[in-house]
């Protein structure tokens, strides 16, 4: 689900680059120094500053390898390696969760625990080796702070008549952060069924389905919305070209805002075409050079416990979280009933 995650030199623009062409199976064998990246959006900066631009360019530049980078929502990126599975064409599988537990269950991820990966929180990574997370994220919404002179605080405002058409989020089972707007909903409203009748209700505001989400901070940004789903990474970095954007995180009336872990995850896919690449790869994205530059270049929060940022951005972050109550969801519950649970959202929206 794009996916569906996001910088100090940060000049970093959308993160919503379009989807890139990848290599054929023939080009992809024949190349011994390559490594093809599957990945949902948000660590991609579209004037070439994200994080993956400096890891990857710097990854090339240390080992010769050119890593070919195709970009979509988390769900579809699982689907196309579901499609290519009995000739698959990604080396390394980037998604955000419940997508990164479906590919592993789909079979499509082999064991491989990258160099640095001890120092990824228990809850960071795959109790059977077959992911790790490489970026450490938090969910959470964007507001336009030209339009709206404070930012939303409650699900409720939502639903007021001068958010008609000014509301959009990415669409669930397809993007792993608007899969994330029906698990916090089900959180903050106590199960599926008031989160379920709250999003009813609510599609009278939205404008529609999105498949990507990095695509909807740009129209906040310019007023064309005034509220839309996102995450705490991408939105930082596309912060800071995008001067309108703000980031808030909904609270249930009466209640705390609230959010959760959504870190990009990334593992090996089964029967790489250049699995020692892929290798080599998930161990220098987890290295302490390219975790170092999560928070200055990729607006975002290291991976490994051991690594603690100072720099400007590290520490607007940590003010940004402050206060917002942080709960685990069920991983496991979501990745066996995700489809109930999006079918279920189709019939109480009309999606």
């Amino acid at each position: 689900m794009p996916r569906n995650g996001h910088k100090l030199a940060l000049a970093l623009s959308l993160l919503a680059s379009p989807l890139l062409t990848a290599c054929s199976g023939t080009s992809a064998a024949s190349d011994a120094n390559v490594v093809t990246v599957y990945s949902a959006d948000g660590l991609k900066g579209e004037n070439g500053d994200g994080w993956y631009d400096k890891v990857f360019a710097d990854f090339q530049k240390q080992t010769g390898i050119k890593v070919k980078y195709v970009e979509g929502g988390s769900g579809e990126m699982v689907q196309r390696a579901v499609r290519e599975k009995s000739n698959p064409q990604a080396d390394v599988l980037v998604t955000l969760p419940p997508f990164i537990q479906q590919a592993d269950s789909k079979g499509l991820l082999q064991k491989y625990a990258p160099k640095g990966s001890d120092q990824v929180d228990g809850a960071g990574r795959a109790t059977d080796g077959t992911w790790t997370s490489v970026v450490n994220n938090y969910f959470g919404f964007v507001y336009n702070k030209k339009e709206l002179k404070q930012a939303p605080t409650t699900w409720q405002e939502l639903l007021e008549p001068a958010y008609k058409n000014k509301i959009q989020y990415s669409t669930p089972g397809v993007a792993g952060d608007g899969t994330a707007v029906l698990i916090k909903a089900m959180h903050d409203f106590g199960g599926e069924k008031a989160a379920l009748d709250y999003l009813g209700k609510l599609q009278a505001n939205n404008v529609g389905p999105s498949a990507s989400t990095g695509k909807l901070a740009p129209k906040v940004d310019k007023g064309e919305l005034l509220v839309a789903n996102g995450d705490v990474q991408m939105n930082y970095a596309q912060s800071k070209t995008m001067p309108g954007l703000g980031i808030w995180f909904p609270a249930k009336e009466g209640g705390k805002p609230t959010s959760f872990a959504l870190p990009y995850a990334a593992g090996l896919v089964t029967k790489a075409p250049h699995s020692a690449n892929g290798k080599k790869l998930l161990d220098f994205m987890l290295s302490r050079s390219a975790q170092q530059q999560i928070s200055e270049i990729g607006g975002g929060f290291a991976a490994r416990q051991d690594i603690k940022a100072g720099d400007a951005n590290a520490t607007a972050l940590a003010r940004l979280m402050d206060g917002v109550e942080i709960f685990e969801p069920d991983w496991t519950e979501i990745d066996k009933n995700l489809s109930s649970y999006v079918e279920a959202w189709k019939q109480a929206t009309g999606s």
